[in-house]
């Protein structure tokens, strides 16, 4: 009997982020920061179909630009599956097809879902069997998006995100993002966080040894009040993405003139997300943003995690 005839292709769909707040640390030792981060997955989301295979293979298609997205070991998602076959003994390998949705290098978290879709889809086929437990330990050495795209909903993260821990949020929010086909190389973007701090310590003033989430973002989400969590979104990256890629803050100052409570760069950006108060108002403003030549999605969240679809 064939692989083919054993397993049936397993399909699983795995949402992208945004970090409605994002404060981070001094620069450690390790090279990493610490950080404290509300993420919310929003209704953007990557596909990966595992099939039966002899060895390691991908492919990759999609609906956004793929420029340099890796089809062999480099791809976080093919390390995914070799990953959990050494650490479930399993002596088989698997074809990943990915569909992606979420921007490449655009502070969405795409190859984390990518990652995350890609164990439970092999967790699925091989009949591996691990648990919900398992499957986030070794999320966590894939990377730190890793784990709350298995989650999904809306969580807190510390250490360097990774370490999660679910956060209540009530309703639903609404978001317009303006996507670009140029992406930000997060190290990059930490690195001029570095510097920016360096530049500018007098007027940044003491930074926290241990960052925190604002208790204000956490009362916004229990109360699924979307002005409130408006006037709390923060992102520690936003001003050395802009001054990465100045470009951008003329359309998060549109975004904010055209409707929306409130505009931040997504994650390490370039991806901007706009908080608007209904579902009606982000289609009013997608329409707008669209008309100016930008290409802008209409997105809500909380979603749920990696699971497998039919």
């Amino acid at each position: 009997m064939s692989l083919a005839e054993t397993f049936a292709p397993v399909r699983v769909r795995a949402p992208g982020k945004i970090n409605v707040f994002l404060e981070v640390g001094y620069l450690q030792d390790d090279g990493y920061h610490e950080l404290a981060t509300a993420f919310q997955a929003v209704s953007l989301f990557e596909d990966v179909v595992a099939s039966p295979a002899e060895g390691f293979s991908m492919a990759v298609t999609g609906s956004v630009a793929l420029d340099g997205v890796p089809v062999d070991d480099r791809n976080l998602a093919l390390r995914a599956a070799r990953l959990l076959a050494a650490e479930t003994g399993y002596e088989g390998g698997v074809h990943l097809d990915v569909h992606k949705q979420v921007p490449v290098a655009g502070g969405m978290g795409g190859g984390s879902a990518d990652a995350a879709a890609a164990l439970v889809a092999c967790d699925a086929l091989w009949e591996t069997g691990l648990s919900s437990t398992d499957l986030q330990r070794l999320a966590a050495r894939l990377g730190a998006d890793v784990p709350f795209a298995l989650m999904g909903g809306t969580a807190i993260g510390a250490g360097r995100g990774d370490r999660l821990s679910p956060a209540l949020a009530r309703g639903r929010f609404d978001w317009v993002l303006v996507v670009s086909d140029e992406g930000v190389s997060t190290p990059a973007v930490y690195g001029e966080l570095d510097r920016h701090r360096e530049r500018h310590r007098v007027d940044i003033g003491p930074i926290r040894d241990v960052p925190e989430v604002d208790a204000d973002v956490l009362h916004a989400l229990r109360a699924g009040d979307a002005r409130m969590l408006a006037s709390s979104l923060r992102n520690d990256l936003q001003a050395a993405t802009l001054h990465l890629r100045p470009d951008l803050a003329p359309v998060l100052e549109q975004g904010e003139e055209w409707g929306a409570l409130a505009g931040i760069v997504s994650g390490s950006g370039p991806t901007l997300a706009f908080l608007c108060g209904s579902p009606q108002e982000a289609l009013d403003l997608q329409t707008r943003l669209s008309g100016a030549g930008h290409e802008a999605l209409h997105v809500h969240g909380p979603v749920h995690g990696a699971r497998v679809v039919p």
